[in-house]
C-alpha cells in the first residue's frame, strides 16, 4: 500500500534491517500488500496521495483509509502535502472508519 521509497522518506530509514524486512513482507494486515496490475503499479510508482490517487473514484475512500491505517500501523510520518491531500479526500468519505492493526 505505502511504497517502500515512501516509507523510507517517512521514517523507515531509521529502522533496523529486520524492521524494514518485516515491513516489506507484512502479512499481518491485509491492507499492507495489495495485488494490482503492472500498469497501475507503474502509474503510482512511489507517489503518495498528494500526487497520485486511484483513477477509480469509487475506490478512493478505501485507498486513503487504508493508506492512513498502514502509515499508523508502522508509525510512519505524513508530510504536509500528503496530510492536506488525505484530509481533502477523506472529507468526501462519509464516516469512513480507520481500523489499525498494530505491527510492533
Amino acid at each position: 500500500m505505502v511504497p517502500l521509497a515512501e516509507s523510507w522518506d517517512s521514517g523507515a530509514y531509521a529502522w533496523s534491517a529486520a524492521e524494514r524486512e518485516a515491513y516489506a513482507n507484512d502479512l499481518g494486515d491485509d491492507r499492507a500488500l495489495i495485488a494490482v496490475s503492472a500498469a497501475s503499479n507503474r502509474s503510482r510508482a512511489d507517489q503518495d496521495p498528494a500526487t497520485w490517487l486511484p483513477p477509480a473514484a469509487a475506490y478512493r475512500c478505501q485507498y486513503v483509509t487504508d493508506w492512513v491505517a498502514v502509515k499508523t500501523r508502522w508509525d510512519l510520518s505524513v508530510d504536509p502535502a500528503e496530510r492536506t491531500a488525505l484530509s481533502e479526500e477523506l472529507s468526501h468519505c462519509a464516516d469512513a472508519p480507520v481500523t489499525v492493526v498494530l505491527a510492533r
